[in-house]
This record gives structure tokens, sequence and C-alpha cells, in this order.
């Protein structure tokens, strides 16, 4: 019986560890706190994937230079400014070059790039192993604190004075300064997860205590006059940290940030979503599910589900994104929505978040394939693979072009998230649960298993073309599920291990299952067959967008009565993309003629060029990622023939 007892023991507290983390499943050794909601699939840590060559990878290079172009100092220059510290490392203050922008020192947001890029640098370093981007990383933290030590002995950081906080509490006019701080928090918090910076970890815990001492105090009307305020993802901070650190003053500033006047509907199924800001709605939920994770609270989790399943279902585009100048659209109304302001890419890197949190309670298809989408059509397209710039929206205006940010004199919040999008694809491609393996996404890579002393090699050219192929190295022969993603846009699947076929009894959106005793080089085989099919909006079944797959394909227009060069390399200019004139030629095509019940007559691949079509009204149609510095349109008024 002891031993018995001695079992469970083990058993449970293995089940414990398993999934504490910003996502279940990662940084064990790092996490006290257990997760108590049920949890079907775990994530693995960034350092287990390692990306081949592919567009993913190849973004992953270019906003790796943008990152280490940006001088450490520079980066910090607002944080000493507003502590008065001595700002040059080599003849003072006039030797820093000023950052423009949102990150330029009359601008309430400054700071909060320095956040990002030490999230950035953490996935970079998680991501190749590489320690440039832990020794730049090291020295931003080294730097932050020496100001916060300068700032505030009560552990305030900033790049801003804490009169901003001041005045957020007393509902005066103020950008977002909670917004700001979580940035930085949330990088902080990068930082000792995957680059091990106890040093991170202690600013963390003493911004913390500054926030507690803080808060703890205000009425519960200042409360609520405060949180009229966006405060970005501070909530998901907070919770981390306490997942982290265990400490119920962490938890307490987590619960803080509950914002009810948002919040309640959802809990009742109220979804009026419309002209509320998506950006600032969507880290709140994100919270919720964090919550959830760590407290088996059924109602954060009924909150989250039901949020994301309104927002996927009523208020996104075909690319994935949503929102149309950063707010949410009235339900079911996409194609009165095709303006040039539409699909702010922060909203779609936080509803990619919030994807990764459902999946892992249930890994329900729906979940996955919507990750699909929404990264290679707004994610992967949102780099200009010429100077590595990101795009603040992806408009859906007939005619429209995606703009572009500068080096140095943009850092909107797009380009913030951009420096995190574009160094952590490996996050989301493979999963496990106790059993087996999760292979959602067909990205080339390297997994390696440590637990269960397997590796996996994906090979594959998606979406060049549907093949992919799977090789497994092992320590010894182990007995494993393989989960294959069997895509909502695609049918009769072709799967075969080392050569021979196997029979797929699947249908489209769910997981093949293969069961085997695996040994080391075993192959799998898939096949993937990709076809043409609309997309039409959900209010107007005549007017719709070309798919192929996953892939939105829109009409390559040129580029008449485009400007160059990029309208923001003023320092001065900041918000002119919210009224930006595309000038969209008066005389611009927007119809395509096509038979509805089978596009393939009307739509014809272009030999020799991949993925590149044409219509027989001689409209070249292409990867919506793959279209720079040209026209477009993606949806169209569709004529059936």
């Amino acid at each position: 019986m002891k031993y018995i007892y001695i079992i469970i023991l083990f058993l449970f507290f293995q089940l414990a560890i398993k999934g504490q983390s910003v996502y279940p499943g990662q940084h064990e050794g790092k996490i006290k706190q257990p997760l108590t909601g049920h949890i079907k699939a775990y994530s693995f840590d960034l350092k287990d994937v390692r990306l081949l060559n592919s567009p993913f990878r190849q973004n992953m290079e270019r906003e790796s230079k943008w990152i280490l172009s940006l001088g450490a100092d520079r980066l910090l220059h607002s944080f000493r400014n507003t502590a008065g510290e001595y700002a040059g490392r080599e003849g003072g203050y006039m030797t820093i070059k000023k950052l423009g922008g949102w990150e330029s020192l009359d601008c309430e947001l400054r700071g909060h790039s320095t956040g990002h890029i030490m999230s950035g640098l953490a996935y970079l370093y998680a991501s190749t192993g590489d320690e440039k981007y832990k020794v730049k990383a090291d020295s931003i933290v080294g730097g932050l604190a020496e100001v916060q030590e300068t700032l505030a002995r009560n552990g305030y950081i900033s790049a801003y004075p804490e009169n901003l906080i001041n005045r957020n509490i007393a509902g005066k006019s103020v950008w977002a300064p909670w917004y700001t701080l979580h940035k930085v928090y949330a990088g902080l918090i990068d930082q000792y997860l995957y680059c091990d910076s106890k040093q991170a970890l202690d600013i963390m815990e003493k911004a913390a205590s500054w926030a507690y001492q803080k808060l703890m105090p205000l009425s519960e009307e200042q409360r609520a006059l405060m949180l009229r305020n966006e405060f970005g993802g501070v909530n998901e901070a907070f919770y981390n940290l306490y997942a982290i650190t265990g400490n119920p003053e962490h938890k307490k500033l987590a619960e803080f940030f509950y914002h009810s006047a948002v919040i309640d509907p959802l809990a009742e199924h109220k979804a009026d979503l419309y002209f509320k800001h998506a950006n600032t709605f969507i880290p709140k939920v994100i919270g919720e599910a964090r919550n959830y994770e760590l407290h088996n609270s059924d109602r954060s989790k009924d909150i989250a589900s039901f949020f994301w399943n309104t927002v996927i279902d009523h208020q996104t585009y075909c690319t994935g994104g949503n929102s149309h100048k950063e707010k949410f659209i009235h339900s079911d109304s996409i194609s009165k929505n095709l303006t040039g302001y539409t699909q702010e890419t922060c909203n779609t890197n936080n509803m990619l978040k919030l994807t990764r949190h459902l999946f892992c309670w249930d890994t329900n298809p729906k979940h996955a394939d919507y990750y699909e989408r929404a990264l290679y059509n707004h994610i992967l397209g949102q780099q200009d693979p010429q100077s590595g710039m990101v795009a603040y929206f992806l408009p859906m205006l007939p005619g429209a072009h995606k703009v572009y940010s500068t080096p140095e004199n943009s850092f909107w919040c797009c380009v913030g998230t951009g420096f995190e999008n574009h160094a952590k694809y490996g996050e989301a491609i493979y999963y496990h649960d106790n059993d087996g393996l999760y292979v959602n996404l067909f990205i080339p890579s390297v997994l390696t298993w440590k637990e269960k002393g397997v590796k996996m090699k994906q090979e594959t050219a998606f979406p060049e073309d549907g093949n992919v192929k799977l090789t497994i190295n092992t320590d010894k022969d182990i007995k494993m599920p393989v989960y294959l993603r069997y895509p909502k846009w695609t049918n009769n699947v072709e799967v075969k291990v080392n050569g021979k076929k196997v029979k797929v009894k699947q249908i489209p959106s769910s997981y093949i299952t293969i069961e085997r005793i695996w040994k080391n080089g075993d192959k799998i085989e898939v096949n993937y067959p990709m076809n043409l099919y609309l997309a039409e909006t959900n209010d107007n079944p005549d007017m719709a967008a070309v798919m192929y797959g996953p892939l939105v394909l829109a009409g390559a227009m040129g580029t008449e009565g485009m400007i160059a060069p990029a309208p923001f390399s003023n320092p001065n200019v900041r918000n002119d993309y919210y009224t930006y004139d595309y000038k969209v030629p008066g005389n611009f095509k927007t119809t395509l003629n096509v038979n509805k019940n089978n596009i393939t007559q009307s739509i014809k691949p272009i030999p020799g060029e991949g993925l590149a079509f044409i219509t027989e009204d001689n409209i070249r149609l292409e990867p919506i990622h793959k279209i720079h510095h040209q026209r477009y349109v993606v949806y169209w008024n569709v004529k059936n023939k």
C-alpha cells in the first residue's frame, strides 16, 4: 500500500509539472504553479524546433537583421532620459541617434518597442541557439536594471515618468501607459523564460512590487476609471509572473485588471462588439484564457471560447484578420467593410495567441485551420521581403496596396508585434499529448522531443505543392501515435508509411492518427491536394475571394498611381496610415466572371510559375502573402457564368 501511495504521488507530480507555462507544456523547471484547467495538448519550447529553409525562415532572418541594427543604447535612451541618467557611452548625450515615430521622446508610448524587442530577441535565441541574440538582450536588460535603480527605489521602470500613470488613474487624457508597461513586462518575462535571465526576473518582480503598492489602495471607482484606458495584456503578464513566482500579490494584480465592463457581457454570451477597439479587447480575453489554465475557471474558459468563435465566425476576413480602423465591425458585414484600413496586424497576432491556448484545451482542428490561414495570408505577408519592413494594416480596399514601416521612424504597435511574429514561427508547428505528436503546420523544420528520445524532420515545399515528408529518428523503437492534421481545405489525402499506403478513414478538419512502433529512419509521406474554391463574404454571396488550399489568391493589379518612396520616411509622421489615400484609379477592375460551381473552367494555373493563376478575363492571381509593392484585389464582384 505504501508503494502504491508513492506511485500515485509521483504520477500526480508528473501531471502537475506537465503543462506549466505561458502555453501549456513550455518552460518546465521555471514554473511554480501547476495548471488546474483541463489540457489536452502541450506546446513545445521554441528551442525544441529548428526551422529549415523556407519563406518563414527567410522572414525570421530579415527580422533579426533589423533588430540587431538597433543599438541597445538607442533602445534604452528614452528610459535613461526619463531617469536623468548619463545617456551616451562614448561622448555623452549627443552621441545617441534618437528613434522617431512612436519611440520619439515626445510620444507617450515610448518604450514599447524595447519590450517587444526583448521578446523578439528571446524568441530568436530560443529558435536558433545563436548567442548574439542573448548578448544583445543582456545589454538591454542590464541597462534597464540601472534605470530602475536610478528611477525609483520602489521598482518603477518605464521610458516615461510615473505621472502618466497618475493621469490614467485620475481619468485625465493620456495615451495608453499600462499598454506600454505590458510590453516591457512581457519582454522581461520572456527574457527569463527563454534566455534564463535572472536579472530580468528580478526587474520584473520589483516592477510588480511597485504596481502592487500603486494600485491596491485605489478605490473601485478609481480602478474602473483607470481600466477604461487601453492596458494591453498586462493581466496576462501578471498571471504569467504568478505562474513563475507563486507570489499571491502577482495573482491579485492580474485579477485587478479584470475589466468587468468588457468581459461580463461575454460571460452572458452577449456579442455586441461593434466599434469596440479590437486590440484593446483581445488581450483581455487572453488573460481570461490564462486564468482558466491556472485556476480551472470554467467561466473564463467559456468567455475565451465564446469570444473566439464570435470573432472568427462573424468578424473575420478570408485572410484571418479582423477590424476596420482598429475597431470591430457590425457582425456579418464583411462586404460593407472593404476599406484601406482593415485588419490591424496586432489583432491577428493576438488572435493567434488566443487560438494557441484554445487548441491546447481541446485539439479542435477548427483552431488549427484558422491558425494556418491567418499565419500564411496575414502574418507571413506582413513583412516586405525587399526591406524587411512591416505593414500596419492588410487593406481589403480593391486596388489598395501594403504600406510599410521605416527602419527608424515608425515603431507602430504592429512594428512591435512584428518583431515577435517573425521570430517565433516554430511555436505552433508541433504539439504533443502524453502519448503522441501533433503535426499542425507544414513548415520545413526539425523537432527534438527529448522526453521521448524522438526527432522528427519535416521536409516540404508547401504551399508550392501539397507533399510533406516526415522522417522519424529515435534512440530506440517506440510505440507512439502521430496525429497528422487533415485540413478543412482538402480531401482525398494520401498517406504512406515507409512507402506503403495507409488507409485514411478521416474527413477534412480532423486528424489522421497513425499509431505503430516507430523505428529509426521511418518515413511518413503525405499528399494534401490543393484545389481552387471561392470564399464568399458572410453577408453577400456574390462577393468572394479566390482560395487555393489555405491561400488567398489576390489579383496582382500593377502600380499605377502608387506613391514612391515610402510615405512614412518623415520621422514626424505617426498616424497617416489611418487616413492614407491609396489613389485607386477610377477604372479599376473588380469584377470576376467565373462558373461558381466549377471555377477551374475560368481560372487556370500559369505553366512553370508555381502558385500563379490566370483568369479568362486575363487577371493574374497570386497568393496575397507574395504580393508586395503593387495594387491588389482580394474580394471580387463575382458574376456567375
